[in-house]
């Protein structure tokens, strides 16, 4: 039964995602910040996963800026205590499944390199904390009209570690270090492997999804 709540909460989130893509690319929703960004996306989720309450039993809940408690420290809060973008919940009161979404939206105008690169990857270990806290579905879900996430041809020596642009990967275990005079974190190893990809851009704008 859990399987069948975790399956739909899957579909919700994928159909939200795609749904916002087209919105925005197609200029359906202007998003001028992360935050807007966040209550597009959490409308959205709301509209679906209300739709796939078939059983009068069945409830989708959805939470913004949600806290919960993690059995180790996370790199973006330096505590057991983290905050997650969207937090969601669907199924009975005894059966249901989690996800929890962490957004990032990059605007060329406002560049701020590298430290966004650096923290692409400090929500990726973060996501990867509440995978093993048992929250069933986690995704990392970016957005961007900056070439420079996707295909600029170098980064610096300092921060080239950092990398998702298309056709990048990162292999479990491997240490991310900021190797600038004054580091903007410490250094960051993942347990799982990724490989990033983005979609071709729409509008100029483009976006990727990770899933841990």
């Amino acid at each position: 039964m859990i399987d069948k709540y975790r399956n739909r909460l899957k579909e919700i989130i994928e159909m939200s995602f795609q749904t916002l893509e087209m919105k925005l690319a197609n200029g359906g929703i202007n998003s001028r910040n992360e935050a807007s960004f966040q209550l597009e996306l959490g409308y959205i989720l709301k509209v679906f996963g209300q739709l796939y309450e078939f059983a009068p039993k069945e409830k989708f809940n959805l939470e913004m800026e949600s806290y919960i408690k993690l059995n180790t420290k996370s790199i973006k809060s330096n505590s057991k205590k983290a905050r997650i973008d969207i937090l969601l919940t669907f199924g009975t009161e005894t059966e249901f499944a989690t996800g929890a979404i962490e957004l990032k939206f990059f605007k060329k105008k406002n560049h701020r390199e590298p430290n966004n690169r650096y923290d692409i990857f400090k929500d990726i270990s973060n996501l990867e904390a509440y995978k093993e806290d048992g929250i069933d579905l986690n995704y990392l879900f970016i957005s961007t009209d900056h070439k420079h996430y996707v295909n600029q041809l170098e980064y610096s020596v300092d921060t080239k570690d950092f990398d998702i642009r298309k056709g990048s990967s990162y292999k479990s275990g491997q240490v991310l270090e900021y190797r600038t005079a004054n580091p903007y974190g410490p250094p960051i190893k993942l347990k799982g492997n990724y490989e990033f990809d983005w979609s071709d851009p729409i509008e100029n704008i483009y976006f990727t999804k990770i899933e841990i």
